[in-house]
């Protein structure tokens, strides 16, 4: 029995010693080195419970009280590291020395974890060799939220698994959500928070895209006008992107999260604005993108003015001038104004970003409101703007200068006004009956219409989409307006280009100075040295 005891002291001991390894050298793996360590402080406290008398006799010795202080101050020493370490795993600081910050975590990564309600798994199927790669852009997800769970398998290791999650290549990065699962192949922080994103909300939302106007093309990958890399990030936001033509439709599409109508060049027909106007009654959702006419003999586009007018927003007839110096700093002429502040609203919540308008006109609210319904700007240009109505100067290029009496309008100008209210045709929902026993069931909420109008369409095109904030302006006005307000952010960084280009002369110079200059100079220094050193 004494034998036993004895043993039991060493195998807690070894258990402890082997979740410490564990936790160093496979910190993936934390649930077996904390059941390790679970096994080992019980069995450990098993063996001193037995032993005490042994332990109080040894304690009467001199000489054993003395190795007693000794190994006291060993085991204050652990207690310390062991407190440190735990410390540290909780209030984790990272530093980011990368350029752009690629492995700090977006304000939109952060939203979405924060919402999580249960439990992620997040598995990876990749080699071994390559976990760490992984592992520096999930641990700050980790941090970010308990709700993650990450666990790295080599599938090469354990084949089983990959076949049951249908793991097809090395790099594959599962996300599972209730069931859901999402793969990605790519390690981005953007894919990872999508793939997180679908997995939670499920299905893709539909965003259409109206046709038939002269309205933006989102298959276009036109340099200058097209419309397929803000559809791609439409798309990277779970939604999946769509043409409609509303003059073959007798209503808006009923799966419609958002309908987009993006710089139309002649007007909509009646029967298209009533069928809009019937869409928003039943809390349908509006991204107007309407820019100044082609021209100052351009027939203006009056149904869908008047339709903006109606929920509370005013269009202008108009071009807005910016003489300002932030303007000057992005290469911009005066035709195109530059928000760099933003009026308090969730859209422009945090957003930091400039964003640049070219050749747009004023969008405001209308004061007092129209039917009860209130408009709130969204952006605004600076002081040093104003809204010229001398179209056929500024389409002559003609220097312009505002003049107050001919009705030009001091900035700032309000370039993009947003409204949202109770839908007034939407059907009522009745409130459930109580049920004995249980809570009271809320109310059903309203459904909501929201319309949100910009006074431009070019600055969701290709040619300046990618200028500071227009593409995270558009995500969050389209996100707004479908209610997925935990996708109101500034989206993650995209990674720079760090090549290097270099002409034939340069590589030739590069090749001489590294493979015959930099060894020449350390000879020559190691025969003056040796010289020296012999005189």
């Amino acid at each position: 029995m004494n034998r036993f005891v004895n043993v039991l002291g060493w195998i807690g001991t070894a258990l402890v010693v082997a979740a410490v390894a564990i936790r160093f050298i496979k910190p993936e793996q934390q649930q077996i080195w904390q059941r390790l360590a679970l096994a080992g402080l019980v069995v450990v406290l098993a063996y001193l419970a037995t032993q005490w008398r042994e332990f109080a006799a040894m304690w009467s010795r001199r000489g054993t009280r003395a190795g007693a202080l000794t190994s006291a101050s060993v085991l204050l020493l652990l207690a310390i590291l062991v407190g440190v370490n735990w410390v540290a795993t909780r209030q984790h600081k990272r530093w980011d020395l990368t350029e752009g910050g690629q492995f700090t975590l977006s304000d939109q990564s952060r939203k979405v974890l924060a919402s999580l309600k249960a439990p992620v798994q997040v598995k990876v199927f990749a080699k071994d060799t390559e976990f760490q790669r992984f592992r520096d852009r999930l641990d700050g997800y980790t941090y970010a939220s308990k709700q993650l769970q990450v666990e790295y398998i080599d599938p090469d290791k354990q084949p089983a698994v990959a076949r049951q999650w249908q793991v097809q290549q090395y790099g594959t990065i599962a996300v599972d959500y209730n069931g859901r699962v999402e793969r990605i192949t790519t390690d981005t922080e953007q894919d990872i928070t999508n793939a997180i994103v679908k997995a939670v909300e499920g299905g893709e939302k539909k965003v259409y895209f109206s046709s038939g106007h002269g309205e933006r093309d989102t298959t276009s990958a036109d340099q200058r006008t097209g419309y397929n890399a803000i559809a791609g990030a439409l798309q990277r936001d779970n939604f999946s992107v769509e043409k409609v033509v509303l003059a073959q439709q007798q209503e808006v599409p009923a799966d419609a999260a958002v309908l987009v109508i993006a710089g139309p060049k002649t007007d909509f027909l009646q029967p298209e604005l009533d069928m809009v106007s019937r869409y928003l009654d039943k809390g349908g959702k509006l991204l107007l993108l309407i820019d100044p006419p082609d021209g100052a003999d351009a027939p203006p586009l009056t149904g869908l003015i008047g339709l903006a007018k109606a929920w509370g927003i005013e269009v202008g007839t108009n071009v807005v001038v910016d003489v300002s110096s932030v303007g000057q700093l992005l290469g911009a002429g005066p035709s195109v104004p530059v928000v760099a502040t933003y009026p308090d609203h969730p859209i422009t919540q945090n957003f930091g970003l400039i964003t640049a308008f070219p050749l747009a006109r004023s969008v405001a609210p209308v004061e007092g409101g129209v039917n009860g319904r209130s408009a709130q700007p969204i952006a605004s240009t600076s002081a040093q703007s104003w809204a010229e109505t001398d179209l056929k100067a500024v389409f002559a290029g003609t220097p312009v200068e505002r003049d107050a009496a001919a009705g030009d309008k001091e900035g700032p100008i309000t370039l993009a006004a947003a409204v949202a209210v109770d839908a007034p045709g939407a059907p009522k929902t009745p409130t459930p009956p109580p049920v004995p026993g249980q809570p009271a069931p809320e109310a059903p909420r309203t459904p909501q219409t929201r319309v949100v109008v910009i006074g431009d369409s070019d600055f969701a095109s290709n040619a300046v989409l990618g200028t500071q904030g227009n593409r995270d302006l558009f995500l969050n006005a389209v996100n707004w307006v479908a209610q997925q307000e935990a996708l109101i952010a500034i989206r993650p960084k995209q990674a720079g280009d760090r090549r290097v280009t270099m002409t034939e002369d340069q590589q030739r110079r590069v090749l001489y100075l590294s493979v015959l200059g930099l060894p020449l100079a350390v000879a020559a220094l190691g025969v003056w040295t040796w010289s020296r050193r012999r005189g």
